[in-house]
């Protein structure tokens, strides 16, 4: 019986002698990271002998194996079937809102310049930023630290010519049309517009990362006062964060 045509056509990239990559295209937008994150489910749901995780990226997914159980060319036999009717629908992930600070020079270093390179004044580089419903494509650099899309292209801006040494924990950064949030202290290059108090990254949680690629990030201004208050519910062990969640 003739293997019916894929509905999509990755590549199969060898990422040394432990690792495979499935690679979907050579951008990024959300109809790859739909292909993307629908595959990284099936493969974590298959349960193939041998592969012990799978990490989605913004194009494609690395599935990490063990050699000794499963070779490269088995493994990757064992995947094309999981491709063959891949569809590119959205994951439903959770929705988040999360208050941010845009107010001050320490929280928001960048925002002015900002706000000159687009043709904006601040408050309308904010405006912009809170309208957005921003998709979690990935996770990486640091532990539990998102890169979300899609900024606008009067947002789109390249990376700082000079990164800073450290960024602090919090600060909401954009650059190459995506936004991220440093979970700690950090060198960094993007432009910082804001801080948020939302605890990305905690191991006394069941899942230490908060966000996941396929989830929604809602930003909402705040004023300091608010910051403040929820830095010290972090602080005292207060904090919920069922109360960022968005139930529908």
């Amino acid at each position: 019986m003739p293997r019916k045509e894929l509905a999509v056509a990755p590549r199969f990239l060898p990422s040394g002698d432990t690792s495979l990559v499935v690679e979907f295209g050579d951008r990024m937008d959300r109809h790859l990271s739909a292909l993307v994150l629908n595959l990284c489910r099936r493969v974590e749901a298959a349960g193939i002998a041998g592969v012990s995780e799978a990490v989605p990226t913004f194009r494609s997914l690395m599935v990490h194996y063990d050699p000794l159980v499963v070779r490269a060319r088995e493994l990757q036999a064992l995947l094309v079937p999981l491709i063959d009717d891949l569809q590119a629908e959205a994951l439903v992930g959770q929705r988040w809102y999360f208050p941010t600070c845009y107010e001050g020079d320490d929280f928001a270093p960048d925002l002015a310049d900002v706000a000159a390179a687009a043709g904006l004044d601040p408050a309308e580089v904010v405006a912009t930023h809170v309208a957005i419903e921003h998709l979690v494509y990935m996770i990486g650099f640091l532990p539990g630290q998102a890169y979300m899309g899609d900024l606008p292209k009067t947002l789109a801006l390249p990376r700082r010519t000079s990164p800073r040494i450290k960024v602090s924990a919090g600060s909401v950064a954009i650059a190459i049309g995506q936004t991220t949030i440093y979970p700690f202290d950090s060198p960094g290059g993007w432009h910082i517009i804001g801080r948020s108090a939302v605890p990305l990254f905690d191991t006394r949680r069941e899942k230490a990362a908060l966000l996941s690629p396929g989830d929604t990030v809602q930003f909402v201004s705040v004023s300091r006062e608010v910051f403040e208050d929820m830095q010290a519910a972090r602080a005292d062990g207060t904090f919920d964060i069922d109360t960022l969640k968005v139930f529908e």
